[in-house]
């Protein structure tokens, strides 16, 4: 290294020429051809972020156009004004700038005015600014430079040039350090050059500063292992362990390895920025339109698109959506280790659970084609046979499907609905009136919607409709419901048009009793005939009894009684008496 004093690269390495502005070739063209011509503006406005080169753009542009109209003006600097506007942003510091631009300049023909961090002046030091910049004198020119455009006021960016500059990217900065380690005579690995890059975050000015940390904490030998360590980033190679703990479900080792991290002091809200990044990354490694845009060493690249060829856009987008949701909420969870923690017991178990849902759904797909529709018209007549072997308690349903599926089997339980008639409850107090009160709001409560049934109209035969309605009633008697078996097996149930089932009860109460079973037993129908469109009809038959009014109490209770015989046990068990 030089002998001379030090000076910190950012200073050092200022760009002194437009060749050496470094990621703003547009902006630098641009100026440079505004001079070649003449073709000056009165004032300029550079806008962008921290560290990308708006005051040094500035000040070169400054000194070209004073060489430009004298080239053998050596002390130019006194035709170049700076002004900090961020501790002169009062009313009379713009006053005392608008007296010193009507002075000509006595060498040369411009004077340049910088005024660095313009959207700290204050309302009035702008309202007193406007004037001088909608029509300054012929020999000024102004360059106003800011990081925050938006808190700039209309006026002011009406009456200028406006240039914006963006961030530098990740591989001109590694080319820059790369040229600038070689001119100083210091060893780097490119991936620790790389890794310097990202810190910075687009600004130049940062990187070379985070460059000269890393030479007097290296003596000179930047190594990716050193950087990492030094600027307390977390290892790619962390990442790439986790997700591969991610793609196996171990859930363990990944808290293992987590708590390592935790250890070496890291924070979890890095820890889930890194993450996000890397399965952003994975996402782009997918499709070779996309590599491009990674900014990584080709061996890093390598990695990321190995590593996504095991994953697939579903996982991807539903790990990158768990961790937005855990990010958002990290600041306002009390246990913020938790947090992560099941953060990553929740990516470890995606996987597993998108093995489970595999058995869980059963697409029921409708034939494409006249050719499948007549695969399964071949195929009822087999199907019906096998599921009448079966036992009612636990129906299989084969349903054919293209040839891109092999078998799909729906299981179909019968559940034994919650029934307040036969709970073993004993109320304080009960009367016939009550319970009829209680019938009669469970009548006016809406059946739920049939569930649609994805299954083909397969057409059956009265025969068989009688043995699978036969086989409902058992399975209801073997339940003990003996009312609801009498009342299935009184009569026999009529196959009419567009599968329509008619069947005939003998009065109001029943048809209320048997409303409470009827949904089960569409299900039960549509199962076993394989047919979804069957609908039942329910039709009270003339009764020739003498109406209950005139009755006595005994009588109208025998009565019903013998058209529900349940009533018997039900006075034995509530111990009920009969009004006379």
């Amino acid at each position: 290294m030089s002998n001379n004093k030090y000076t910190v690269s950012a200073l050092k390495y200022r760009p002194n020429s437009w060749d050496t502005i470094i990621g703003q070739e547009n902006i630098a063209t641009t100026l440079k051809q505004a001079i070649d011509t003449n073709q000056l503006a009165q004032a300029y406005l550079f806008c962008g972020p921290r560290g990308v080169g708006k005051t040094s753009t500035a000040r070169l542009f400054a000194k070209e156009i004073n060489l430009k109209h004298d080239p053998k003006l050596e002390d130019f600097t006194y035709n170049i004004y700076e002004l900090d506007a961020a501790s002169n942003n009062q009313v009379d510091d713009i006053r005392n700038l608008n007296d010193q631009v009507r002075i000509p300049p006595q060498a040369g023909k411009f004077k340049v005015y910088i005024i660095d961090e313009v959207h700290m002046l204050s309302q009035s030091a702008f309202n007193a600014f406007l004037k001088t910049l909608e029509e300054p004198p012929p020999h000024a020119i102004f360059i106003l430079a800011t990081t925050e455009k938006h808190k700039i006021i209309p006026t002011i960016l009406s009456r200028c040039q406006v240039y914006d500059f963006h961030r530098i990217s990740i591989p001109n900065m590694v080319v820059h350090l790369e040229k600038i380690a070689e001119k100083e005579g210091f060893k780097t690995e490119k991936e620790a050059l790389h890794v310097i890059a990202e810190k910075a975050d687009g600004a130049l000015r940062d990187a070379l500063s985070c460059f000269d940390l890393m030479v007097n904490f290296t003596s000179g030998n930047i190594t990716y292992k050193e950087v990492v360590k030094n600027l307390n980033i977390l290892d790619h190679d962390y990442y790439f362990r986790f997700t591969e703990f991610f793609i196996k479900n171990l859930i363990h080792d990944s808290l293992l390895l987590y708590n390592e991290i935790s250890t070496k002091g890291f924070d979890g809200r890095l820890f889930l920025g890194g993450l996000a990044s890397h399965f952003r990354n994975l996402m782009i490694a997918k499709d070779e339109r996309t590599v491009k845009i990674l900014e990584h060493t080709k061996e890093t690249i390598d990695k990321f698109i190995k590593q996504s060829q095991n994953l697939n856009n579903e996982n991807l987008t539903n790990w990158l959506t768990l961790i937005n949701e855990a990010d958002s909420l990290y600041k306002m969870s009390q246990n913020q280790r938790l947090h992560v923690e099941i953060l990553i017991m929740k990516l470890c178990s995606t996987g597993a659970e998108k093995k489970k849902s595999k058995f869980l759904d059963i697409p029921i797909l409708p034939p494409d084609s006249q050719k499948d529709k007549e695969k399964i018209s071949n195929n009822v007549e087999v199907i019906s046979t096998n599921l009448e072997k079966e036992a009612p308690q636990s129906v299989t349903t084969t349903v054919p499907k293209p040839d891109r599926f092999e078998k799909i089997e729906v299981k179909t339980e019968i559940v034994r609905p919650n029934s307040s008639l036969t709970d073993n409850k004993r109320f304080t107090t009960a009367s016939i009136s009550s319970i009829r009160k209680k019938i009669n709001d469970d009548s006016n409560v809406k059946l739920e919607e049939v569930k649609k049934q994805d299954l083909s109209a397969t057409r059956f035969s009265q025969t068989l409709l009688e043995e699978k309605w036969n086989n409902f009633a058992e399975l209801r008697k073997k339940e003990g419901k003996m009312g609801l078996y009498t009342t299935l097996t009184k009569s026999t149930p009529i196959l009419g048009e567009d599968f329509s089932i008619s069947f005939e009860i003998d009065s109001e109460v029943q048809k209320i009793e048997f409303q409470t079973e009827s949904q089960l037993l569409l299900d039960f129908l549509r199962s076993e005939l394989i047919n979804g469109k069957i609908n039942l009809n329910l039709k009270i038959t003339a009764s020739h009894s003498p109406k209950l009014t005139q009755l006595t109490s005994r009588e109208r209770f025998f009565q019903m009684a013998d058209e529900n015989p349940e009533l018997h046990n039900f006075k034995e068990i509530f111990d009920l008496d009969i009004e006379y």
